[in-house]
């Protein structure tokens, strides 16, 4: 089908077609962090501990057409916003598809704007050099790595 002309600024997320949506991802990789939640008051923590399927130099899925059969716990974004379109909230806040959920226009160094997907890493947004394999890090030490992002 194709990308429509500014199909991000025309179009909500649930009429994109597959090759809209995967490139509404800026490919930053800051959904590939491993989270933590506090249990009492539900607030979401990201760490500097990227999955393990996460190639770190290039911020993309190395198995991504089969990554929901390989991490149980990998977030299916298309399914989770058909679901519950509330809960967009598990995303950064920097994240192209959490802003057109809530209607905000996309950064300027998104690729869509810029033009080229080097804004994303001159923006300072890729997880590139930040972050750890969590087949470095036991489970236990994640609450050592919780990190906070400027969002942009």
């Amino acid at each position: 089908m194709g990308l429509r002309a500014n199909f991000w600024q025309r179009f909500p997320l649930s009429e994109l077609n597959d090759e809209e949506w995967e490139a509404l991802c800026d490919g930053c990789g800051r959904c590939c962090l491993c989270k933590l939640e506090d249990e009492d008051s539900g607030d979401i923590f990201y760490t500097a501990v990227a999955c393990r399927e996460l190639d770190l130099e290039s911020c993309r899925c190395r198995h991504y057409p089969n990554r929901l059969q390989r991490v149980s716990d990998c977030l299916d974004i298309r399914q989770l916003f058909n679901e519950q379109p509330n809960s967009m909230t598990l995303l950064p806040a920097s994240c192209a598809y959490r802003k057109r959920a809530e209607q905000q226009p996309l950064a300027d160094w998104h690729p869509l704007i810029s033009g080229t997907s080097g804004s994303v890493r001159s923006a300072g947004i890729t997880v590139q050099g930040q972050v750890l394999s969590e087949d470095n890090i036991p489970q236990e030490e994640l609450e050592d790595h919780i990190i906070h992002w400027v969002e942009l």
